[in-house]
């Protein structure tokens, strides 16, 4: 028997599904391949599949009822659970739950445990619902604010639906999720040491240069793709020093934060830290150009006339001085945002800054530059091999980024 969970703990969160009746079988699909398995279910999810058959082929207790008098004893039962486990998975996910997910809700005891369950631990969720429900812009735009918060979403298998009607929505075969699970897991398990002792510097986010004492010039990168790459990095088991422009995204647990605002204080933090760093990873959309004589007061549009003048020097090329100043031991990576050519270009660029590896996107495609969740990258290497990927969220863009890099070593 190939026992591929063997001594894995799964916290299996069910909700109100009609898919809800496939539930049972993949307790049993998980048990045999040798996890342990506690369930919790919504109140929905009870009219569909009925907690005494879950409690019997799991060998547990069912969590309903989040005042259960019996989870009391020991209290705080959820905080216990999502310790206990070594994964959440919800399937099926409805769209209800999806939506109190996405926004932190806690009205049951599944939610609540979603919440508690510590950041390490992986969330896996397999929604399940008719086509037009999961096709929604709503329906979709959770499952994004999920996937941005850490959770990984398992989109829905195409076929027959319960309304009658064939679309996407269908809950996998208990043998695909399991399968799924068990991939992503080893994954994250061979991925986990590779850069343990390794440090690792990211940049992040725009830079911002004083016109004035109310105006700068700046960019719209809102500073995601760098910090998913500095989470994905801490996941590899490095230690992480992220130095970020002005974005409004909060400090990653684990993380060491630096934070600046113009492309002369990233420089001068880059100057301090780079030599202690094995890897550096500069993904901050650096403004090229700053004021050369920024006021102290506010710009009066009344004293400037119908046109305005602003004379600009050039800021400090920080990926080229990394470029130059590498030791042998060292590896960087950069950014090349493009319009056209954008394979030349980024080829050229990682010649001339002296990269060991380059990310292509482009600025004006779809899903793909500033300021999205979703990105569309091409990966080149020092000797030019490239690889293009489809649109995926910053979040897998940065798995990618960060498996090739660990091929750097």
């Amino acid at each position: 028997m190939n026992l591929s969970l063997k001594g894995k703990r799964i916290l299996l969160g069910i909700t109100g599904s009609i898919a809800a009746y496939k539930a049972p079988f993949l307790v049993r699909e998980f048990i045999k391949q040798g996890a342990e398995v506690r369930v919790i279910m919504t109140e929905s999810a009870s009219k569909f599949v009925t907690e005494l058959t879950l409690q019997n082929v799991s060998k547990n207790d069912v969590v309903t009822d989040m005042f259960d008098k019996t989870l009391q004893e020991n209290g705080s039962w959820h905080i216990h659970l999502a310790h206990w486990c070594d994964c959440f998975v919800i399937a099926p996910c409805s769209a209800n739950s999806l939506a109190k997910i996405a926004h932190g809700f806690a009205d049951n005891a599944l939610m609540a445990l979603v919440l508690a369950l510590p950041k390490e631990k992986p969330l896996y969720i397999f929604p399940a619902m008719d086509t037009d429900m999961w096709l929604h812009k709503v329906t979709q735009k959770n499952c994004n604010t999920i996937v941005m918060h850490g959770g990984a979403i398992f989109p829905p298998d195409s076929g027959e639906l319960a309304s009658g009607m064939v679309g996407e929505g269908r809950l996998p075969e208990p043998s695909d999720i399991v399968s799924k699970i068990t991939d992503d897991l080893l994954s994250r398990k061979s991925l986990k040491s590779f850069l343990k002792g390794k440090k690792v510097l990211i940049t992040a986010g725009p830079t911002y240069e004083r016109l004035d004492a109310v105006r700068f010039i700046g960019n719209f990168s809102s500073g995601k793709m760098g910090f998913a790459l500095a989470e994905e990095a801490l996941n590899s088991g490095a230690e992480v020093t992220l130095i970020t422009g002005p974005v409004h995204i909060d400090t990653i647990i684990g993380v060491h934060r630096i934070d600046v605002q113009s492309a002369e204080e990233m420089f001068e933090q880059v100057c301090n830290n780079f030599s202690h760093y094995d890897l550096a990873i500069f993904s901050a959309a650096v403004a090229d150009y700053t004021p050369k004589n920024p006021l102290e007061e506010k710009m009066k549009k009344e004293n400037t006339g119908e046109e305005l003048t602003i004379t600009l020097k050039k800021n400090p090329d920080i990926l080229a001085w990394a470029g130059k100043t590498k030791s042998e031991h060292q590896r960087i990576i950069g950014f090349a945002l493009e319009t056209d050519n954008e394979i030349e270009e980024g080829k050229a660029k990682m010649k001339r800054k002296n990269c060991d590896m380059i990310i292509i996107n482009k600025a004006n495609a779809p899903n793909s530059g500033f300021g999205g969740d979703i990105n569309t990258i091409t990966i080149m290497a020092k000797d030019g091999e490239y690889k293009h990927y489809q649109p995926l969220t910053k979040k897998e863009c940065a798995k990618e980024i960060i498996t090739k890099a660990i091929q750097l070593f």
